[in-house]
Order: C-alpha cells, then structure tokens, then sequence
C-alpha cells in the first residue's frame, strides 16, 4: 500500500480521453504527464482486470507514486426486494475490494442502493446488516481495502450526508466518499465555502479528526432539477463554487484523494490541483 501523504492528491475517474490507450497502465503514465497523482480504476461494469494486469498496475504506481482507489459496480443495490440482487451486490463489493487490493489501491467506493419501496429507515437497517457482513468477510481475509459509501444526488437513492455518516458510524471499518456536486445537486444547496465547512465539520465531530486526514472526494461540475443530479458538467460550464471548496479544504487541513469526474476531467483536475497549490502556498 502507499503510505499516506500529507495533502491532497488529484486525479480522475477511470482513463481520461486524452490518453494514447486505453488501459489504465497507460492512464497513470498519462496522469502523471499532466502533473497529477490519482487514479480511481472504474470497475463500474464489472471487475474485468485480471490478477497478472494488477500486479503490474500496482508496480506502476508505486513507481510513479499515484494514490489508488477504485469504483465498485454501478448495479450494486443491497437493498434490492430480490434476495438474488443483493447477494450478487455483496460479491461485486468483495470482488471489487479484492482486486483493488491487487492493485495497490486503498479504497473502493459504491453506491449502497436505492429505497424503492422502503422508508429511509427500512433501508438504513438492510444496509447495515448487510455490510457490517460484507466488512466482516473482508477483515477476515486482511484485506487493506477501505469500503466507502458514496453520497448520492438523486433523491431517490440512499446517500444523504446524514444517512452516510451515520452510518459510517455504525459499521466499524465503513468510511464515506464525500461527492461534493451530488451534495450540491441533491438539495440545490451545499454550494458556498460556510456550507463546505459545515460539511467537514460534521465529518470531523461525527467520524473523528482522522476522517479528513484520509479523505476520498468526488468532484465536478454537475446539472440538476427538483429530483436531484442529472449529469456531470465541466466545471466551467456549472455554478458549483470549487474555488470556495479549494478555500475549505485548505482551511480544515484536509488529506487524501480528490476524483474529478467531469466529462474533461482530467483537465478539470489540474485545475484543482492548480488552485489548491496556490492557496496552499499562500497560507
């Protein structure tokens, strides 16, 4: 594993367009050109990299020196009504956090599930149950692996800032992805450096200081209506006040990995990078 440095660390999720090929080898290679350090690896459709391919991903990285993380399965519902679905959901979770530790990767984030029929509360207690077992089988196996539920910015998927903390709080081993936009776009709110702060204040009071010396956060611009997140804009083309955010995290000492998820993002994160460089030289 790559031991933890201080500040932020910026990169993409999954292999930016600009990159000679597509393969995440080349990725890392590529990110680095530009002056960044991360990689989220996007297992979104399956975990389709073999155990010979990790091992060279992680040696590259190492090399390198890029922080690692990974995206579970979108099609991961662990509250789903059919028993099959959430079983398939645990094994996606455990094959995602195996592979990434064959990477070299240190967290692996998912999306928990949806309410559907459920009240929030039907479906805060599944999930619970659901991966405290899930967390159960990977500390049994050692695995280094941190899972991280993700909050979300359509209102009908589980994932506000509250259920995530509180459950994070719950399950010993869990750890949030803070989606900053998916926050944004979930209220129409969280959009100014007061609400930011407020953000890892809570993170800070509810999970301890060591939650934001080992972040993992989701950016980009992002569109939105009454029902929450439509999709991801380029920064440039959104209001999402990111020179703010560079303020808060600044501010608040934060450490970890920052994903930049806008359609140019690898673009976007070296502009973040860029900003938060400045106010860092500036404190």
């Amino acid at each position: 594993m790559t031991p933890a440095a201080k500040g932020l660390f910026f990169g993409t999720a999954g292999v930016p367009d600009s990159t000679p090929q597509t393969s995440t080898l080349a990725a890392l290679t590529h990110l680095k050109s530009l002056g960044l350090d991360g990689l989220e690896m996007e297992f979104v459709r399956g975990v389709k990299i073999g155990s010979e391919t990790a091992e060279k991903v992680r040696r590259r990285a190492e090399e390198l020196g890029m922080r690692l993380s990974a995206h579970a399965p979108y099609y991961v519902n662990l509250n789903s009504r059919e028993m099959g679905t959430r079983l398939q959901s645990r094994e996606h979770l455990l094959r995602s956090a195996r592979m990434a530790a064959l990477c070299g990767g240190r967290s692996v984030v998912f999306h928990a599930g949806y309410y559907g029929s459920s009240t929030p509360e039907e479906t805060f207690d599944i999930l619970r149950t659901s991966l405290r077992e899930i967390v159960s089988v990977l500390k049994s196996e050692r695995n280094p692996v941190t899972l991280r539920v993700e909050t979300m910015g359509k209102r009908s998927q589980f994932g506000s800032l509250d259920e995530v903390v509180a459950l994070c709080r719950d399950v010993e081993g869990l750890a949030p992805c803070l989606d900053f936009s998916h926050l944004h776009a979930r209220e129409g709110k969280a959009n100014s450096y007061v609400d930011f702060h407020r953000i890892l204040r809570k993170i800070e009071k509810r999970l301890g200081r060591a939650a934001l010396r080992d972040i993992h956060v989701h950016l980009s611009g992002i569109a939105y209506n009454d029902k929450g997140e439509i999709k991801h804009l380029n920064l440039a083309d959104s209001d999402f006040r990111y020179g703010e955010w560079i303020a808060a995290v600044n501010d608040m000492n934060v450490e970890g990995l920052v994903i930049c998820e806008s359609p140019a993002r690898e673009y976007d994160a070296a502009i973040l990078k860029r900003l938060y460089e400045t106010k860092r030289l500036k404190s």
